[in-house]
């Protein structure tokens, strides 16, 4: 649902005398938190399921088994007491009434996190996929629901001639994403999905429905903008800025031999380094036993990619298959998007510092694998504009993010954890240490100071305004987290 206009104008004049304490260099010093007396007894599921029009789907009911069903198929046992399906921030409300403080609450959107936190046992879900509406206004401006799809969003900006820079698969939700940062094709040309945020509704965890802009509750505003969900509030609407279109992307693909993994990624790596921002694209390192082998994935904005393809196969003996296609943004978007299956997987990162990195340095973790990848995925750009601690996303000077994703096999989860945990052992050894917080995962060491560096004390003290009794708390929200 958009932001009321009058919405808008009482929140920025709530917020003024916020904004006028944090005109002084440095992270502001939040005001404590008031106490408030944490409720008691069990939820009354009946009298919150009169308060919500849309229904509260408890366990038994005709639709409970397919809605508590998210992306990844291994949290297919989570069984929550129930999911609140709701059209409004007042619905959103009357759950943190209810609930909060007497069992587990947390939001779904896309349902893609890779820790399974929107599913919490015996927890309440506050279910926002009806919210789902994109409307585009005539300024360049986006209204977007809190559990729009990448997919209806790109459609939505597209039919309007806008572009919007966000992420790959088109059942992943816009919301989640943006609270993490928003890494995706685009980013180097258009920046982050967070950094287009202009405006956010947010239910507090304190029960306050208000509005995060820069004027409006700046704090608030800021860890929206790279802090991970879950955290301060559940956000019920979105405004975003959008460019206009590019004519043409030409989007690409170089598939190598394992021979040529190495050379692939020192190329790769090289392009990389001194590439315009127009050029973005990633490298999969997928390892098949003793080997591993090379694929490059990317888009130029506009149609003279030939030197940099040549330039990201030199030191090869040429790629096995080689894609080019020109196309405009929604196509190209769903490029990118094809597939989104539900999969069984177990996920996290790393962060890559710079570009001085060895190739072997990524290929050795990998010797002896199977059924699991390294992805790279390049920043700078306009990704690097914001300084580390303008927007709550600190990882603003690195070179790439490290995705180590592995599938499940008949070998079981546990197995793909300890492969996972290893190869990031591995990185971590030569010189990749953090992470990014939308590949959360629960066994990460050291996870609150990797995902966030130096903005994890600032984050924790706006979760603690906005949230003082941890309504919404779970293992890794940031006051978990040791500073």
């Amino acid at each position: 649902m958009p932001l009321s206009r009058r919405g808008l104008l009482t929140a920025v004049v709530a917020g003024a005398a916020s904004a006028a304490a944090c005109s002084a260099p440095g992270p502001p010093q939040l005001p404590p938190p008031a106490p408030r007396a944490r409720p008691g007894g069990a939820v009354d599921w009946d009298a919150l399921a009169a308060r919500l029009p849309g229904g509260l789907l408890r366990p038994g009911s005709a639709d409970y088994d397919r809605a508590r069903r998210v992306y990844n198929i291994g949290f297919d046992g989570r069984r929550p007491a129930a999911l609140a399906v709701c059209g409004s921030a007042d619905d959103v409300r009357a759950c943190l009434d209810a609930a909060g403080g007497r069992v587990p609450v947390a939001a779904l959107g896309g349902g893609h996190g890779y820790g399974g936190y929107a599913l919490p046992d015996g927890g309440l879900v506050v279910d926002l996929r009806r919210m789902n509406g994109v409307a585009p206004a005539a300024d360049g401006t986006v209204a977007v629901g809190p559990g729009a799809l990448l997919r209806d969003v790109y459609d939505g900006v597209a039919a309007a001639g806008r572009a919007l820079p966000a992420g790959f698969c088109p059942t992943v939700g816009i919301t989640g994403l943006l609270l993490g940062g928003g890494i995706g094709p685009l980013a180097r040309s258009m920046g982050l999905t967070c950094d287009r945020l202009i405006a956010a509704e947010v239910v507090t965890g304190d029960g306050r429905v208000l509005t995060a802009s820069a004027a409006s509750e700046p704090d608030l505003f800021w860890a929206l903008r790279g802090g991970g969900g879950g955290n301060a509030g559940i956000v019920t609407a979105l405004t975003l800025s959008t460019e206009p279109a590019p004519a043409v992307l030409t989007v690409f693909t170089l598939t190598f031999s394992a021979a040529d993994a190495a050379a692939a990624c020192a190329a790769w790596r090289d392009v990389m380094a001194g590439a315009p921002r127009e050029l973005w694209c990633n490298l999969t390192l997928s390892a098949n036993g003793r080997t591993a082998t090379a694929k490059v994935a990317g888009c130029l904005v506009g149609d003279d990619a030939a030197p940099w393809l040549d330039a990201l196969a030199r030191g090869t003996a040429g790629p096995r298959r080689r894609e080019v296609r020109r196309l405009g943004f929604a196509e190209a978007m769903r490029h990118f998007g094809a597939g989104g299956d539900r999969q069984d997987f177990v996920a996290s990162s790393r962060i890559v510092p710079g570009p001085s990195f060895d190739p072997e340095d990524v290929l050795g973790p990998l010797a002896g694998r199977r059924r699991l990848d390294v992805i790279l995925d390049p920043l700078g750009g306009r990704v690097a504009d914001p300084a580390p601690g303008d927007t709550a996303f600190v990882h603003r000077t690195a070179f790439a993010t490290a995705q180590v994703y592995a599938t499940v096999t008949d070998a079981g989860r546990d197995a793909a954890a300890s492969a996972v945990a290893e190869v990031l052992a591995g990185l971590a050894a030569r010189g990749m240490g953090g992470g990014y917080v939308n590949y959360i995962d629960p066994a990460l060491p050291g996870w609150g100071r990797a995902y966030h560096g130096d903005n994890l004390a600032r984050l924790q003290r706006v979760a603690a305004t906005y949230d003082p009794d941890r309504v919404l708390g779970f293992a890794q929200d940031v006051r978990a987290a040791v500073a």
